[in-house]
């Protein structure tokens, strides 16, 4: 199938109360597992890549592997960039094929994130790709974009209106207390403001940090109308741990493929549970 756009997802997720996964990729074998389990699960997926993985793999590549996992599948597949905060690689990427973006302005003043976030949606639009904005500073490390603890602040509802009225984002990343990267205490979810954003906003709600959210906290927010839900730091640990298993059980082994493919499946158990945890298995 050939990839889609965010709200080719979203939209029948906002109508059917539940949210799809946007799984970050690293490799090729995190690739083969988000697109594998989308398809065992019949899901639709998000596939993303950060600015970090972009650097690693290379544009090509990045694109190259998701096109041809995605063309074997009867799924609709979504390529995302996550948290794109260089305007020009953001540009890039549309050029490379990404069929939607995210600007992340979250840590620029209001006024200058409304602009920039504007600015890409009508570049993005106009060639048929979806934009994930953000507004609200989400604490912890995504790649190149670090928020320092006392610096994260929640998402302003009044602010959310207008973010969206003024950009024309398709979905917005909202801050409600979850945090990127693993937790070091559990997470406690901001449920009104949530609701209140939601009641104001029409762009599809996004959850980042969904990773170690637990599993009834993430229901609540899929119940208030979050529809995109980001996982990353799992599918690491879980691929990471796998790996370093294996290598502890034979560390002989100089077969890379002996060596990955436990951290493929890892990963992929992963997915496939939080596909089933956000109501989106079976929905494609």
């Amino acid at each position: 199938m050939n990839l889609v756009g965010l709200n080719e997802v979203l939209a029948p997720a906002a109508k059917g109360g539940y949210a799809v996964g946007a799984f970050n990729a690293n490799n090729m074998e995190i690739v083969q597992a988000i697109i594998e389990a989308a398809a065992e699960e019949k899901s639709p997926v998000i596939v993303q890549a950060s600015q970090g993985a972009i650097r690693y793999a290379g544009l090509d590549y990045i694109v190259g592997m998701v096109r041809t996992a995605a063309a074997g599948v009867e799924v609709p597949v979504v390529l995302h960039l996550d948290h794109g905060t260089d305007f020009e690689q953001v540009l890039r990427c549309i050029r490379y094929g990404f069929s939607s973006v995210m600007y992340d302005g979250s840590q620029l003043p209001l006024e200058e994130n409304i602009a920039m976030t504007r600015r890409v949606v009508e570049i993005s639009h106009a060639v048929g790709v979806t934009v994930e904005g953000e507004l609200g500073k989400i604490g912890g490390t995504e790649d190149d974009v670090t928020v320092e603890e006392r610096d994260a602040f929640f998402t302003d509802p009044a602010e959310a209106e207008r973010f969206e009225k003024e950009t024309g984002v398709d979905a917005l990343a909202v801050a409600v207390g979850t945090a990127h990267g693993p937790y070091k205490w559990e997470p406690e979810l901001d449920y009104p403001r949530l609701q209140k954003i939601k009641e104001r906003v029409s762009a599809s709600i996004v959850l980042h940090g969904s990773s170690g959210v637990p599993d009834e906290a993430v229901r609540q927010a899929v119940s208030l109308g979050v529809t995109k839900m980001n996982i990353d730091t799992e599918i690491r640990q879980a691929f990471v741990r796998a790996v370093v298993a294996y290598m502890q059980a034979d560390p002989d082994n100089i077969d890379p493929r002996k060596m990955l493919a436990p951290g493929k499946e890892a990963a992929k158990k992963v997915i496939k549970e939080k596909m089933r945890l956000f109501g989106c298995s079976g929905k494609a």
